[in-house]
């Protein structure tokens, strides 16, 4: 049930982690668990979950982030995940957005840990993949250890396979997403006393994390793996680095041009299906981030990937911006 390899996961961001920005992520780490946008446990059982759930084999392992309040439709939107082939089922408990807390599901479920439990133990008796739960720390002013200590282990009795914690209390209506994702403090030593107290709960810590010597350092304190958001989506390379410093020392960090060669034959499978290259280069800013050229390879996605007639071929006429970065 426990076997995936959790030391390195890209979060689930909506309107970023799709299929063509997962396929991008996985030439840079062949092990990084990563995850898809969240979908809304109704849109799957209710809605065309052939084309929510649609993704290339060659993403996997690819866990599958629900939400939802609902535990008899969230077990059914489970089974399909995983008849769908997704490696792991994880519930959406910390997403602080007001559409999210509207439709009573994301972070304030934390507020009705009874519920959240219910909702696990029925997505777990639906399928044989693991089943995880993403959350904060606390709720508004509900932010004590105590309180978070209380809540996972609601979850933890429901059988959860692992805990993603991102280190921060979601602020519901006072502040925006972006800046519950930047004012309240991150207190990295919750997950790290969790841990302590359950070593037999696989804990991941997601939330600021951006360094890749800060990150093994937090693996080094115990914690069973990171989970990176922003700081993997604008830098990639970061993801081969941990690829590398965790997983495979062999492994070496694919150059821009590399990237490309992969990206083309991708994209003309994808435009025969209908779908727009930018559509897919619009995740490929960071490739070249940190590198002579960067912004010349952004003018290029903005100005010419970006056209309605793109062709994937396209991408081929950047290759000397690249090979410049690389010179560099």
């Amino acid at each position: 049930m426990n076997t995936l390899d959790r030391r390195i996961s890209v979060a689930p961001m909506m309107d970023w982690t799709d299929r063509h920005c997962r396929y991008l992520h996985r030439l840079f780490a062949p092990h990084a668990l990563l995850y898809t946008e969240m979908i809304v446990s109704t849109a799957i059982v209710r809605g065309n979950a052939l084309r929510l759930l649609a993704h290339d084999p060659r993403e996997r392992p690819v866990a599958l982030q629900l939400g939802g309040c609902d535990p008899q439709e969230l077990g059914a939107a489970a089974r399909i995940g995983a008849a769908a082939g997704y490696a792991e089922i994880n519930l959406n408990v910390g997403c602080p957005s007001n559409r999210v807390k509207n439709g009573s599901f994301g972070a304030c479920l934390m507020l009705n840990s009874a519920l959240v439990a219910d909702c696990v133990l029925r997505m777990r008796d639906a399928v044989q993949v693991p089943v995880t739960v993403k959350c904060r720390i606390g709720v508004d002013d509900r932010d004590d250890y105590d309180f978070f200590a209380r809540f996972v282990e609601a979850v933890a009795a429901a059988g959860i396979d692992a805990l993603i914690v991102h280190a921060r209390t979601a602020i519901l209506g006072a502040l925006s997403p972006k800046e519950n994702r930047e004012i309240p403090p991150l207190k990295y030593d919750y997950a790290l006393r969790l841990k302590a107290e359950r070593p037999e709960l696989p804990v991941v810590l997601n939330g600021g994390l951006g360094d890749c010597a800060a990150i093994l350092a937090q693996l080094a304190a115990g914690l069973d793996g990171v989970m990176l958001g922003r700081a993997a989506y604008h830098r990639p390379a970061l993801l081969a680095e941990l690829e590398r410093g965790l997983l495979n020392p062999e492994w070496r960090i694919p150059e821009p041009w590399e990237i490309i060669e992969r990206m083309v034959p991708y994209a003309r499978h994808q435009a025969r299906q209908g779908v727009r290259l930018h559509s897919i280069t619009r995740h490929m800013h960071g490739v070249m981030a940190g590198r002579e050229g960067a912004r010349a390879w952004r003018r290029f996605l903005s100005q010419v990937a970006a056209r309605p007639d793109a062709t994937p071929e396209a991408l081929y006429s950047a290759l000397p911006i690249l090979r410049q970065g690389l010179a560099a």
